[in-house]
């Protein structure tokens, strides 16, 4: 959501719109923030009810939002009533340590009313050892509230008296916003009905339903976000719409109830493929003015599936919800049609995490002998990704070649979070060309999980997968890969043999991972094996049938020509914070 905030004192750089997000759920706290690009800095207010005599709240960053080791920038008040903002660090005590390089520039603040608001500007990158390097995927953003004042700030528990975490994604790329508010723009919501949400802490909710007869009339989807029900925020995780792919004649049963359901009538399962999906903290997701998202029409099956992840933890009973997902659309057609691509790994158990692992990646591949049969000779237009992996997922990222030289990345998330995966928009439509490849790689941390994590469907299994968004569409829908099936099969052969485990032909992949004892040695045998091993490919259209041609023993493509890592910009001394500094009007962004 884009807050209408408004004000001065910004330098005049070529400056983002106005972001903004809840920071509990009551909205005691609140963060607008925008992005100066050129500065190579982010601009930051914060709204905070005070309940207490000169309360002090710390906000800011942490690798995987907890508070130890968190960059905080703490606004508070002396036993002077003077007020503070100073930049500090959580140790290992988790109290707070008052930094040695002060990185929360530019304070300024007022109270009105029972609101005290605060601005405050951070470097993407301090240059400063211990401090937090804004990047471009998901932001952990953690505070923490207390009662005041204090005679100083070192020393303080970093906890307080409330805490909390957001994720967002902060450094938005700034992009051109399509006018599609015109008349002949309309709005379909897909929402559950009245659904009384289990007791439970996690529950997927089903509803299918038929479209309007509007959509015997092809439309294309030029945005779309969410309708949450005012009040559920906090129950609303994360939603996605599927299309039930079947001839336009075939009816599909109307359904409300839980996602896996054994009475769930089984022409349901084919309601699979994605046309939206938002999640917990997500912007509504806009397509460039090229393309829209294809939907209805005379060849167009008219049913789809809302599913909805509701997050209970604190199992609240009686609670009645209705969210679901917006659609704007139009019969105004647009150049080209948007399709979504699933690159990757296969939702295969060929594929395993050892356990008490740290940092184990696993790839899979698009490889050029499939995008050279799949995509036309002018090539497509990526424009959007959702990086998608389960639990154990912390890092995820997109690689592109051409040949053997390596072109720059598609999406990277070096703090990625399951529980945080939305649709986003690149910062400029990629082209990719027939006889590209494209390389989809998660990092895995399962130091929790006492035995094998394999591939599968299950939450407790792992995935790793982008569905890209592009332009135009064409009929490659699915370009993943497996390891090759015999080399596989002459792994656990030679697990059998030479390092006594009770690896069997009879126990299919996922047992036989689970038969082994992992040790780092083997954990590394198994890396080893994944990073040296020929491919599984599929190379599927639409329709699920495999392009022709051989998809065993493919040879992992692979860059001779390297792009050079990227280079921090550490020149230059900061200049000082500014304490005790005031404003006249409501806000200080503009």
């Amino acid at each position: 959501m884009v807050a209408a905030v408004v004000g001065a004192t910004s330098p005049q750089h070529d400056l983002s719109p106005i972001y903004d997000v809840a920071l509990d759920l009551n909205d005691t706290h609140h963060l607008y923030w925008r992005i100066d690009y050129p500065g190579e800095e982010v601009k930051f207010e914060v709204h905070t009810r005070g309940r207490a005599s000169r309360p002090w709240l710390g906000l800011g960053f942490s690798d995987r939002g907890d508070l130890l080791g968190a960059d905080l920038c703490v606004l508070w008040t002396d036993w002077h009533a003077q007020i503070h903002l100073q930049n500090a660090l959580v140790g290992p005590d988790q109290r707070l340590v008052v930094a040695e390089q002060q990185d929360c520039q530019e304070f300024r603040y007022k109270v009105h009313d029972d609101v005290i608001k605060f601005t405050f500007s951070r470097k993407f990158d301090t240059c400063h050892p211990g401090h937090y390097v804004i990047q471009g995927g998901t932001t952990h953003v953690v505070w923490s509230w207390g009662a005041g004042p204090l005679f100083r700030l070192g020393g303080v528990l970093a906890a307080g008296d409330q805490t909390g975490l957001a994720r967002v994604q902060l450094l938005k790329p700034t992009l051109v916003q399509p006018d599609h508010h015109r008349k002949d723009c309309q709005i379909l919501e897909v929402r559950s009905k009245k659904v009384e949400v289990p007791s439970e802490e996690t529950t997927y909710w089903c509803t299918v339903e038929k479209l309007p007869d509007t959509f015997l009339k092809k439309h294309h989807v030029l945005e779309f976000g969410p309708v949450i029900q005012e009040g559920n925020e906090d129950l609303v995780h994360h939603m996605e719409i599927f299309h039930c792919e079947y001839p336009p004649e075939v009816e599909v049963p109307r359904y409300q109830g839980p996602c896996h359901a054994s009475d769930r009538a089984p022409e349901i399962d084919a309601c699979k493929r994605v046309l939206a999906a938002w999640a917990m903290g997500a912007s509504p997701f806009v397509y460039p003015q090229e393309a829209g998202l294809p939907i209805g029409g005379p060849d167009f099956n008219p049913y789809v599936m809302l599913e909805v992840h509701y997050n209970n933890p604190s199992l609240y009973k009686g609670r009645v919800d209705s969210s679901g997902l917006a659609l704007h659309h139009t019969a105004r057609l647009r150049q080209h049609d948007a399709g979504i691509m699933e690159l990757g790994l296969e939702y295969t158990s060929k594929m395993a995490i050892p356990p008490r692992t740290s940092a184990f990646t696993l790839s899979g591949y698009c490889v050029p002998e499939c995008t050279a049969l799949g995509l036309p000779k002018e090539g497509i237009y990526i424009f959007g990704s959702q990086l998608h992996t389960h639990l154990t997922g912390v890092r995820a990222w997109t690689k592109h070649l051409r040949g053997d030289e390596e072109q720059p990345e598609l999406n990277r998330d070096d703090h990625y979070s399951t529980h945080f995966q939305e649709i986003r928009r690149l910062p400029q439509p990629i082209h990719v060309l027939p006889g590209d490849a494209l390389i989809m790689t998660c990092e895995y941390s399962t130091l929790s999980r006492s035995n094998v994590t394999v591939g599968g469907f299950a939450i407790s299994d792992e995935m790793c997968v982008n569905y890209i968004h592009y332009y135009p569409k064409v009929d490659l829908e699915v370009c993943k890969s497996s390891i090759d099936t015999a080399t596989l099969r002459s792994y656990f052969r030679l697990m059998k043999r030479w390092e006594l485990q009770q690896t069997s032909p009879e126990l299919g992949w996922r047992g036989n991972y689970q038969a082994i004892r992992w040790t780092p040695l083997r954990a590394g045998v198994l890396d080893d094996m994944y990073q040296n091993s020929p491919l599984s490919m599929q190379c599927n259209k639409s329709s699920g049938a495999r392009f022709p041609g051989y998809w065993e023993n493919i040879a992992i493509p692979r860059a001779l020509h390297t792009l050079p890592q990227p280079q921090r910009k550490c020149v230059g001394n900061r200049k000082l914070v500014r304490e005790n500094d005031t404003w006249e009007g409501d806000t200080i962004l503009k």
